[in-house]
């Protein structure tokens, strides 16, 4: 069954917008990865940027929600998290973990992420006082996951097409 890419009514209110872009978003992330061999989910086909696979791009999707809406906003602990890790870009290495469980993995991190949202005001602010962006307000976070989601959905719309032709936006 296709992943549903909805874009939120043009008259929605400010949440349903920013909670419904971030959803289409997300919703094509999952649809880049569709029919995604394991093979080329792993596979680096960015010469300066071996770490930006299929696999780990939805890794470190996963670990960027938990970061914004688990750590920053809600102060949970950061060790959890290998984005906060002693090595560069921890949360784009896979160890080989297959696509399926890195995307259910990011699924739940949204489902998180989206309780999170649901259960707070956009203009509270973040309670992680050990980052400047903890500051920062729960819309000022889901704006920042839109742009994040957005730009890594068309890094995977250009893999894809090195990888193995598939095209298309929407």
């Amino acid at each position: 069954m296709p992943i549903p890419r909805t874009r939120p009514a043009l008259t929605a209110g400010e949440r349903g917008q920013l909670v419904g872009w971030l959803a289409l978003q997300r919703s094509i992330v999952q649809w880049k990865c569709e029919g995604v061999s394991e093979e080329d989910a792993h596979r680096s086909v960015l010469p300066a940027s071996p770490l930006m696979t299929v696999a780990g791009i939805v890794s470190h999707l996963r670990w960027t929600e938990h970061c914004w809406f688990q750590v920053v906003f809600l102060d949970h602990p950061a060790s959890a998290n290998p984005a906060f890790g002693e090595e560069d870009d921890e949360d784009f290495r896979t160890h080989g973990a297959p696509l399926s469980r890195l995307l259910l993995e990011y699924d739940r991190e949204c489902a998180a992420s989206d309780e999170v949202i649901a259960a707070h005001g956009l203009d509270e602010v973040g309670r992680n006082r050990k980052f400047s962006s903890g500051s920062a307000s729960l819309r000022w976070m889901v704006l920042h996951m839109v742009e994040e989601t957005a730009r890594h959905a068309g890094h995977l719309d250009t893999i894809r097409e090195l990888l193995d032709g598939e095209t298309g936006y929407y």
